[in-house]
């Protein structure tokens, strides 16, 4: 039935982005598009191809924290409570980028199960650098990342669920 379900839905990302929409009411649509539209991989790319996209976006959106987080880092004067909370922050991005490139793995397997607890997996350490901020009673500079990575990993999850 998997192999039939992929050809049912044809595989363009506005399509896809519609289809797995249906699947889950806090799946963007527009987020959807808009983002997946963004990666090179995409207008060639089939739904399994799609989910793999979402998991390397989520990647590429993890990489982005620890980036900025380094340039966060490196600036004088910031106070040690910020420094240890980005400084956790920053192994907990890591881990989320390690997260949605083992996802894109266990994906690109057929191993769809595996893949969707690792996208959780990704979204829980979003969250729990999220929670860092908030124990130390700190305003997080990192929450569009965290958001960012629970609305991709919903996307991915949701467009999973199509070629199950």
């Amino acid at each position: 039935m998997g192999k039939d379900r992929i050809s049912i839905v044809d595989a363009t990302v506005v399509s896809t982005c519609k289809a797995a929409a249906g699947n889950d009411k806090r799946f963007n649509y527009d987020f959807c598009v808009s983002e997946l539209s963004k990666h090179h991989d995409s207008p060639d790319a089939d739904t399994w191809g799609l989910a793999k996209v979402a998991t390397g976006v989520g990647a590429g959106n993890a990489e982005n924290a620890v980036a900025d987080i380094k340039a966060e880092l490196a600036k004088p004067g910031m106070d040690d409570k910020t420094r240890a909370a980005l400084a956790q922050c920053q192994k907990l991005y890591n881990d989320v980028d390690f997260a949605f490139l083992r996802a894109h793995d266990t994906i690109n397997s057929h191993n769809y199960g595996a893949g969707k607890e690792q996208v959780g997996l990704a979204v829980s350490l979003a969250h729990q650098c999220d929670d860092v901020f908030a124990k130390a009673a700190i305003q997080s500079p990192l929450t569009q990342y965290s958001s960012y990575t629970v609305k991709i990993g919903i996307i991915c999850v949701a467009i999973t669920d199509l070629i199950k």
